[in-house]
């Protein structure tokens, strides 16, 4: 009989259905939510020797970056830092490059496998938050039911939790304090928050809103809202709209028709049929913004006055029911399916429009158990935690500068559209979008810790990396995948040095954080990289007249330095070298229109020295940046300071850029 209940025992254990059991587990940190920010926490929070649990509530992890946004948002690579650095190193390498910011979605989810499988992270899939335990301001535990299927619910014990989620559930079930929508511009002080009414995104004049063009007694066209204007600045409780991040093939081979999809209703898309009409300058290229993926696949998003956002009709997403949220991503799922599907098949679409949409078709190897489409709604926004600190515009243009920065945002302040209402201008009523707002020119900026924490009186043992603590305009600059991944990893080194402290989120030494996450950024201990830029005042020497470009489009970090020929002009960027060993070396080079055809380097490790031409013909940049890492070939290096590389106007015929040169160990 002993034998008998102790297989028993064991098949429990080892049986697909053994998170079921009623027996609560225990662990030092648990992560909901599996999007890119829950991977990479997930991932630290083992190197850091931690015990993990990670619970997704859909079926794939990695959220957005593997859902389709392949065309990563990146605004400055140089914020980008730690294991997000690593992940896109390592797409690179997928694709025979040294780094690389797009990629199709499988070839995400899978690295994002990969960082489990090498921490072996404990993974509980299809499982949803139900309720948060909480005792004297900390979470006691969180219990869990499957998201899908019939099963017992789950009690999970932590010490440190991470909500990693895009709606920011644990961390209101929890009960910490949040917000939804829009701030009034006068909340914090700023000029980009509330109602806007801007020109980008926007219909052109005197499209006509109505059903029978002129007649408001025919009613509205579909999708434009009956609400009035409002001055600027004016908060409201408004979300910005979602879509999806749609990938299609070109690929005859591996392309699937689009098809005629459920429910599908021509009406709702006359709007863009009259946006045609009014501005024959829209294209399809200009309607979709299908931005080309490796191996002829896109990444297609939202753009111009009518495209892939549905605009207006996602404001309860953010506090509804688990059901009422599947239902209204599968609105937005047929929404974009039937727009794919109108601008190929409708009578009506002017032909070169078409012609263009009909080259392309679901792809047959992504998304292979959900219909060759992807699961992960674009969620832009739902709630915010209003923490210890709050991100403002401020923030972003550097006029208040954080000291407990534990990551950098570069991206421009981007809010899409709100609502569409009828306008009336010079006595004609006509549609126009509302909400959105796209203001950059600022150079990378530190997002404060006390942004991923709440404040003490609402909990003490909870950070939040991707529902974080910042205003909409603020958001709208910070929200960019790789950004959160980076919060992801000093979250869970936050939350590891409290367990080891035995304090809350809010006593932790945040200088010693911030040390650990530069010493050690991939977490595991390796020799990190070391990056020169040419703001070093140390490691980087001038000769000759050079001129320090702020903030220019392309830059790796706030500047560049440029020069033309005349006399022979020099940067020489010499690394501090703390451990002897290989290091492969990589200088950034931005393309410029009235760039030098070609740049003289000049490497040495301190003994050898070695000349070489970049030429600017041979730099293929891709995606959202305008500059791109060129290797310099291997040096042997000592301690000290004798090696270096050094760029010069020697022999040029334009522009020659100094900007950073790293040096990578070859462990």
């Amino acid at each position: 009989m002993k034998k008998i209940v102790t297989l028993l025992f064991c098949i429990s254990l080892f049986s697909t259905d053994s998170f079921t059991q009623a027996i609560p587990q225990t662990v030092d940190i648990c992560i909901y939510g599996g999007s890119s920010a829950g991977v990479i926490a997930a991932y630290t929070a083992r190197e850091m020797g931690k015990s993990v649990l990670l619970i997704e509530p859909g079926r794939h992890l990695g959220g957005l970056t593997s859902g389709g946004l392949g065309y990563t948002d990146i605004g400055n690579k140089y914020a980008i830092s730690g294991i997000a650095r690593d992940y896109y190193r390592r797409i690179g390498r997928h694709y025979g490059k040294f780094e690389q910011w797009i990629f199709e979605p499988h070839v995400a989810e899978d690295l994002f496998k990969d960082y489990i499988k090498r921490a072996n992270v404990n993974v509980l899939y299809a499982h949803r938050l139900v309720s948060a335990q909480k005792e004297n301001g900390t979470i006691q535990s969180i219990t869990v039911e499957p998201s899908t299927s019939s099963g017992k619910a789950q009690i999970i014990r932590a010490k440190m939790f991470l909500d990693c989620t895009y709606e920011g559930d644990l961390m209101a079930r929890a009960g910490v304090s949040y917000t939804v929508g829009r701030e009034d511009n006068k909340t914090y002080g700023e000029t980009y928050n509330g109602f806007q009414l801007m020109n980008k995104h926007q219909f052109a004049d005197g499209v006509d809103p109505y059903v029978v063009p002129g007649k408001p007694d025919s009613g509205l066209l579909w999708g434009i809202s009956t609400a009035t204007v409002l001055p600027n600045g004016t908060g409201n409780k408004q979300v910005q709209a979602y879509n999806f991040r749609i990938c299609l093939s070109s690929d005859p081979a591996n392309m699937l028709p689009i098809t005629r999809p459920e429910g599908y209703d021509s009406t709702r898309y006359e709007l863009l049929l009259r946006a045609i009409e009014k501005d024959p300058k829209l294209s399809f290229k200009t309607i979709l913004k299908p931005d080309r993926m490796p191996n002829q696949k896109t990444d297609i998003n939202n753009n111009g006055p009518f495209s892939t956002d549905m605009i207006g009709m996602n404001y309860d997403f953010p506090e509804a029911t688990y059901e009422r949220r599947a239902a209204i991503q599968r609105e937005h799922e047929l929404y974009n399916k039937g727009l794919l599907y109108f601008i190929g098949h409708d009578p009506r679409m002017r032909k070169d429009i078409q012609a263009e949409m009909l080259k392309l078709g679901y792809p047959k190897d992504e998304y292979a158990d959900s219909g060759n489409w992807s699961t992960q709604m674009y969620v832009r926004e739902a709630r915010r935690m209003v923490g210890a600190y709050v991100m403002t515009q401020a923030n972003c243009q550097g006029k208040e500068v954080v000291k407990d920065g534990v990551g950098m945002a570069a991206y421009t302040m981007d809010s899409h559209n709100c609502q569409r209402l009828v306008i009336e201008k010079d006595g004609v009523k006509m549609v126009k979008n509302e909400g959105d707002v796209q203001i950059g020119g600022f150079p990378p900026y530190p997002i404060s810790y006390r942004c991923l924490i709440p404040k003490a009186s609402d909990c003490k043992n909870l950070l939040v990396p991707v529902c974080l603590s910042a205003s909409h305009i603020a958001y709208g600059s910070i929200r960019m995948e790789p950004v959160f991944m980076v919060l992801g990893q000093s979250s869970a080194v936050a939350a590891s040095m409290a367990i080891d402290g035995k304090t809350s989120v809010q006593a932790i030494d945040v200088a010693k954080l911030q040390h650990e996450l530069t010493a050690n950024p991939l977490a595991d201990h390796s020799t990190a990289e070391i990056l020169v830029d040419n703001d070093d005042p140390i490691q980087v020497v001038r000769t000759g007249d050079w001129t320090r470009d702020n903030n220019p489009k392309g830059a790796y970090g706030p500047s560049y330095l440029t020069a033309k020929g005349g006399d022979v002009k020099t940067v020489r960027f010499a690394p501090t070298i703390k451990k002897a060993g290989n290091y492969q070396v990589y200088v950034y080079v931005p393309k410029l229109a009235d760039a030098s055809q070609k740049t003289m380097f000049t490497v040495s490790d301190g003994k050898d020295v070695k000349s070489m031409t970049i030429r600017e013909s041979d730099i293929r940049v891709e995606g959202q940046t305008s500059g791109e890492w060129v290797s310099l070939g291997k040096l042997k290096l000592a301690t000290g300071t004798k090696g270096y590389v050094e760029v010069s106007t020697n022999d040029s015929d334009g522009v020659v850029v100094a900007d950073a040169v790293l040096f990578v160990p070859n462990e």
